[in-house]
């Protein structure tokens, strides 16, 4: 019985990674290309085998009670993982999608939901957003939902088109609220961009109440912009990492100053030693004047480092009251 049950993991195992990559490490596919269009077979063979929830190649692109689809970036393929991380289906996006609504299917007359939307940053995961998520649960503001990104593998209008095909997604009379910690800002600034510039059918902006970033590069990073001539800097952090450098001047027009009451916590620590590739004080990344965007309803510091802004729990706990502030 063990060795047929291996066997059907190995086969569910390779079938995911190359039934739609073309069994080759090529580029992937378009996310709304005719392949994901047009499929209609029946779901291919899952087990509900447990993902890596801290992967940085997977990015979601609809949430629905927990349950996300997303897609990787590395192959094109998609799936669907449910609340517990456990992959439900996986195949082409209108496979995963006819499997989301056969699980967790839409519901007309449930009660409108404001949900924390929390974006972590570049070389990030979700789960570095955790203990924000923990403590909002505990705090009366269950329902957050931590965005994936595959924040390497991408451009940031990528990321922000993805962010926006969820947010569209949710039912109508929902409400959000941001909390960003870096490149995560950034993200969101784009995706508003998007649909000042394109239109905003689902009548997303109206229902966006307030934002928090935290260690926000708001006007270009410095240390992104000395690193990208060695190279090895793009091949790391990819086009979302050259696009807050040398590509920033490019990328900045496609950015809006959020609509609606945000507020910026930005790093400023006393160090030894200060990094050489970052001008002036901040913590060690983003400096404090990288952080500042004209508009924002308050504008603090704290002695913490970039990495660590998301975790510190003065700077959580600052950030719930903000998001409570503005109701």
């Amino acid at each position: 019985m063990r060795y047929f049950l291996t066997l059907a993991l190995a086969a569910s195992l390779s079938f995911e990674i190359h039934h739609h990559s073309g069994h080759s490490a090529g580029p992937p596919t378009a996310p709304n290309s005719a392949e994901d269009s047009d499929v209609t077979d029946a779901p291919n063979f899952n087990l509900p085998l447990p993902t890596t929830p801290y992967s940085q190649i997977w990015t979601d692109h609809l949430w629905r009670d927990g349950y996300r689809v997303q897609r990787n970036a590395l192959t094109g393929h998609w799936r669907l993982v449910d609340a517990d991380s456990y992959r439900r289906a996986w195949g082409s996006k209108q496979q995963c999608v006819d499997a989301l609504n056969q699980k967790c299917p839409k519901d007309a007359k449930a009660a409108a939901k404001h949900h924390v939307v929390l974006l972590h940053g570049l070389m990030r995961t979700s789960g570095s957003m955790k203990a924000l998520d923990k403590q909002l649960a505990e705090n009366g503001q269950p329902g957050a939902i931590r965005f994936s990104y595959a924040s390497t593998r991408g451009s940031i209008g990528d990321h922000a088109a993805a962010l926006r095909e969820l947010l569209e997604d949710l039912p109508h009379g929902d409400t959000f609220s941001f909390v960003g910690h870096s490149m995560g800002n950034i993200v969101v600034r784009h995706a508003i961009g998007d649909l000042q510039s394109d239109g905003d059918p689902k009548q997303i902006l109206p229902r966006c109440k307030s934002m928090v970033m935290l260690g926000p590069p708001n006007q270009g990073a410095t240390i992104a912009q000395r690193l990208a001539p060695t190279k090895v800097f793009g091949w790391v952090t990819g086009k979302g990492g050259m696009e807050l450098g040398e590509k920033w001047k490019q990328l900045e027009p496609k950015l809006a100053v959020p609509p609606f009451p945000f507020h910026i916590i930005a790093g400023d620590v006393a160090t030894p030693v200060a990094n050489p590739l970052v001008e002036g004080e901040g913590d060690l990344i983003v400096s404090v004047e990288e952080a500042k965007l004209d508009g924002a309803k308050s504008f603090r510091t704290v002695p913490v480092l970039h990495s660590f802004l998301m975790d510190n729990a003065d700077v959580i706990k600052t950030t719930i009251e903000l998001l409570k502030q503005e109701g």
